[in-house]
Formats: structure tokens, C-alpha cells, sequence
């Protein structure tokens, strides 16, 4: 938590005219209960996405929201270990609605086509940009594509503030882009609300259920099934516990994508089988289940700007076994709610599952300080913090 810079202004709700918009590539699961909290707040916000799959149970009609045209993600080249650098299309329909709501403040994702419409109109709508940036790592950050570079720093010109999710998108924006440093504001926004999970029921059957019990700490996995998530390096430290004579314990696969057969296949030919169960993919407001089922997370991923997946099984009381190429991995204390490690090398991952296998004690402890980490990150006290940004942006 050291590296989470707290924003310190107090909070001003004496704005009940303010009209904000939100423009979203895609209001989904994990922007919902954010837009619901900020929407108690600001009761003339309006968001606008390019994908919208309808409310998550218990967010019905909790805030407003209209879909314009759609989202088409063109990938220039297929990088198979990190991010593959694409370009977004998002229609410029928006153009029409923002002029007509007249927003006093736009909230809008990084870099993308509507961030630059806004932009361009700004002088004639009169309202405040704030970009939210998730956060940063090399394959996003484009530092070797000096057009896409130099655009970026022109609209960081235009920006009136940004808010990030990690300590790391702070010092690109800043280092890289230009951004002023009081107008840069650290403070993870994609954190999720434990009603959303409410209604969670597994799909466990009873026998795999009393498999795990037999073979605990269950450790879990939860993602796409591609080669920067990791899973195959996580196959592999579960390889090096086998040949370790370290057989008590489970892991919990979620998730599905074009590399499953084949990881499927290679856990199979290690003879991994027996520990491990694949759930294939879940509703989102399912996933809750299988936390509670689960004692440990791991996010092997090589690549990560943020990763809420980690944030929910803090939120949930578990270790989390992190990536260090991962943003979540900024709200990881080494050793306290969890460990750090290299996903290039499985060996360390290993270890650090073999030492939680031998003190089982601590996966109880160490799960209890993730969970009082994400008492700081609540969907309430990120759209009180939003709202403090708002508050910057329109004072004189």
C-alpha cells in the first residue's frame, strides 16, 4: 500500500447541476458498480459505451446509459506473449450527444478515438476532460512509435487531470507524456462490490467438491486461456511440485480460449491431472463461488496493465500469488497478503506455493490482510474520490 498515493482534498457534493459523461469502450462487470456509486453523487451523469451487454444483478438501472454504434479492435500483429499493439475504431456518432447533453465534465478511457473527439470539441463545449488510464506496461505505452507517442503528448496538453489505477501509469504519464504531477491522481478505480457476487452459486459437483476437500489448499487460476495470461507457466511450477513430492493440493482453472486444448493436453502428459479441475468459462457473477471454494489466487500473467481479478480474490480474503508484471501487483505486500514473483521463472512461483503448502497457517492470516487492504478500495470510496477529482477540474 506504500506506493498508493491517497488524494487529499476534502470531498464537495454542493454541485447538484454538475452534468457529467462517461465515455466507455465498454461498461461492463467491472465498471458497473464504480458508474452506480458515482451516479449517487452526480445525478445528471450519463454514460455513453460502445458495448453494452445490460446492468449486472443488483445494479438495475442504477445509472443512465446509451449504447452508440459498436467497437471493432483491428490488431496490427500478433503478439502472442504481451499485448498485441491494435488500433480501436469507436463511431463518431458521439459527437451529436455530447454536444446536445452539454457535459460540464467528460470522464473518458485513455487514448481512444472518443478521447480525441472530445478533445478537439472542448473549446466549443466548455467542459473538463479527466482520462482515466488503467495503467501501464511496455506493450501499451507504444515508447518505440513516435507518431502514436507524439499524439498522446498533444492530448495530455488538452487534459485537465488523469486518474490511474497504478504507480507505474503515474510515471508514464508524467515522465513520457508531459502530464502535470498535481494533475495526475494514483488511485485504483476498478475495484469490485461484493453485491455483485451476492447471488453466486457453484457448479462444483459434490465429488469434485470432496476432491478438493481432500486435497487442500486449493489454489486457483481465473482468465482467458492465451499465452499472456500465464497458465502455462503456472503448469509448469506445478510440475516442479510434483517432482518435489508435493501432491496435497488443488488447483481451480477458470476460464477458457484458444490455448485450453492444448494446456489441457500438457497437463495431461505431465500427469497433472489429479489436481487439477477445469471449470471452463463462468458468468461473471458467478466467479464468486469458486473464490469461496479456493484458499489461494495466482495471477501468473507476463503482461497486465491492472488485472481486477486480483483485487476480487483480495476482496475475498485470499493470498495472492502475483505477478510482478502486473498492475494489481502494487497492492501486494511481499510476504504480508501474499508474494511477488517472476511468471518467466516458474521455480519461484513454486516455491512460494510449496512454502504455502507447508504452513497452511498463513494462508488464513495472509488472507485476512488482503482483505483489509480492499477496505480502501471500495466502489464508495472511488466515486468519492472521483468526485474530489471533479472538484479540481472545475475549481477557478
Amino acid at each position: 500500500m506504500a506506493s498508493i498515493t491517497p488524494w487529499k482534498t476534502p470531498i464537495d457534493r454542493h454541485h447538484p447541476h454538475t452534468r457529467i459523461i462517461w465515455l466507455l469502450q465498454d461498461a461492463g462487470a467491472y465498471w458497473q458498480p464504480i458508474l452506480s456509486e458515482f451516479a449517487r453523487l452526480f445525478a445528471h451523469t450519463k454514460v455513453f459505451t460502445a458495448v453494452w451487454k445490460g446492468f449486472l444483478p443488483g445494479f438495475e438501472d442504477s445509472f443512465c446509459v446509451e449504447q452508440i454504434g459498436s467497437i471493432k479492435v483491428l490488431s496490427t500483429t500478433q503478439k502472442t506473449m504481451g499485448y498485441a499493439p491494435s488500433i480501436t475504431y469507436l463511431s463518431p456518432k458521439i459527437v451529436q450527444p455530447l454536444l446536445q447533453y452539454k457535459p460540464d465534465v467528460i470522464f473518458t478511457t485513455a487514448f481512444s478515438i472518443w478521447t480525441i473527439l472530445a478533445i478537439v470539441l472542448k473549446r466549443l463545449g466548455h467542459w473538463r476532460i479527466i482520462v482515466v488510464y488503467d495503467g501501464s506496461s511496455p506493450s501499451v505505452e507504444y515508447r518505440g512509435n513516435g507518431l502514436r507517442s507524439y499524439l498522446r503528448r498533444q492530448l495530455t496538453r488538452w487534459t485537465d487531470a488523469f486518474v490511474t489505477n497504478t504507480q507505474a501509469g503515474r510515471e508514464y504519464l508524467i515522465d513520457e507524456l508531459g502530464a502535470r504531477s498535481d494533475r495526475v491522481i494514483v488511485r485504483p478505480y476498478l475495484v469490485p462490490h461484493p453485491k455483485t457476487y451476492e447471488k453466486s452459486s457453484p457448479t462444483i459437483t459434490l465429488g469434485n467438491l470432496e476432491q478438493l476437500e481432500r486435497h487442500r489448499p486449493v489454489f486457483m487460476f481465473a482468465g482467458n486461456h492465451i499465452p499472456r495470461k500465464g497458465l502455462r507457466e503456472l503448469l509448469e511450477a506445478c510440475i516442479l511440485l510434483q517432482q518435489k513430492k508435493h501432491q496435497n493440493y488443488s488447483l481451480l482453472i477458470l476460464g477458457d480460449g484458444p490455448q485450453r486444448a492444448e494446456l489441457q493436453a500438457f497437463a495431461e502428459a505431465q500427469s497433472l491431472e489429479s489436481h487439477i479441475y477445469w471449470v471452463g468459462g463462468v458468468p461473471y457473477e458467478q466467479v464468486g463461488s469458486y473464490f469461496k471454494q479456493s484458499d489461494i489466487f495466482v495471477f501468473p500473467t507476463l503482461e497486465d496493465v491492472w488485472g481486477l481479478v486480483g483485487v476480487e480474490a483480495m476482496l475475498f480474503g485470499k493470498p495472492i500469488l502475483c505477478s510482478q508484471w502486473a498492475g494489481t501487483a502494487e497492492l501486494v505486500t511481499h510476504g504480508h497478503n501474499g508474494f511477488i514473483f517472476d511468471p518467466h521463472q516458474p521455480d519461484q512461483l513454486a516455491k512460494y506455493m510449496i512454502y504455502l503448502i507447508e504452513n497452511p497457517e498463513l494462508v488464513k492470516s495472509m488472507g485476512e490482510q488482503s482483505r483489509l487492504v480492499m477496505q480502501d478500495h471500495t466502489p464508495e470510496k472511488v466515486a468519492q474520490s472521483l468526485s474530489q477529482v471533479v472538484e479540481l477540474v472545475l475549481s477557478p
